[in-house]
């Protein structure tokens, strides 16, 4: 749909141009604006990222050698191939502890395929889609609503924010490994984002959560969901590692000033 106040096509969708001397019409560059708006609109980004891009991403600085932050660079390097390269076989997997800027790139990735390639994209808290099939539940058929979940399984594009799996229930487990499998079979790209340390990394340091409990790595915590779910993750995504300090702590909570102090 046309923009009706644009002034190359006075609201048309089409807008004329010459081309070795002949005068002909072309589509108007403000359909493809309006469709990356409503692409967005649909996308479900919550507020709080709808910002995120690769512009505003923050490679920050070691403290003690004042270089960029390699794992950060190397991040937002995977992303930005990514949408260039795309269409793919294959998504990314974001790991690394919370307040690296995971969600920040993975949402940038969604906003680029949408304005600049026009591909259908949708984001889901991984918390927030199990209470919304959880609240879906139908005692009567004892099964959940398929409008859901269809959406899930047939957009182009999805986005699983914070998948958490440590000691997932059985009914967690079984949920997501239909959604994997559905697109895993569909050859359909997933982007996942999710604060479980890659095991094997090379530093080889224990993470510990804010309690003091180590946290288990990504490899024995997807083992959790079985091994041919993790066989299937490993094959649909790259692997993209991020470590740094948290930027919500580290920037944000130091620029929050009151007028009087």
């Amino acid at each position: 749909m046309a923009r009706s106040d644009c002034p190359e096509c006075e609201g048309t969708g089409w807008k004329p141009v010459e081309v070795d001397g002949v005068r002909r019409v072309v589509p108007c560059d403000c359909r493809e604006a309006e469709q990356a708006t409503k692409l967005i609109e649909r996308a479900r980004i919550p507020r709080r990222y709808e910002h995120c891009a690769f512009e505003n991403f923050d490679i920050r600085k070691d403290k003690e050698t004042g270089q960029a932050n390699p794992s950060l660079a190397a991040a937002r390097f995977y992303a930005e191939r990514f949408v260039e390269e795309y269409p793919t076989d294959f998504g990314l997997l974001f790991l690394g502890p919370t307040g690296v800027g995971k969600t920040h790139l993975a949402v940038a990735v969604l906003r680029e395929l949408m304005i600049r390639k026009g591909v259908e994209c949708l984001f889901y808290d991984f918390r927030d889609l199990l209470k919304e099939i959880q609240d879906s539940y139908n005692p009567v058929s004892q099964t959940s609503e398929l409008r859901v979940l269809q959406p899930v399984l047939d957009i182009e594009v999805l986005l699983l924010d914070e998948l958490a799996a440590s000691n997932p229930s059985d009914w967690v487990k079984e949920t997501l490994a239909y959604i994997i499998n559905a697109r895993y079979n569909q050859k359909r790209v997933t982007l996942i984002t999710t604060t479980l340390p890659l095991g094997e990394s090379a530093s080889r340091r224990e993470v510990r959560a804010p309690s003091g409990e180590p946290i288990p790595g990504v490899e024995r915590t997807l083992t959790q969901l079985g091994t041919t779910l993790r066989s299937r993750l490993y094959e649909m995504c790259k692997l993209v590692e991020m470590n740094s300090d948290d930027y919500r702590k580290a920037i944000k909570q130091a620029g929050y000033r009151f007028h009087i102090e």
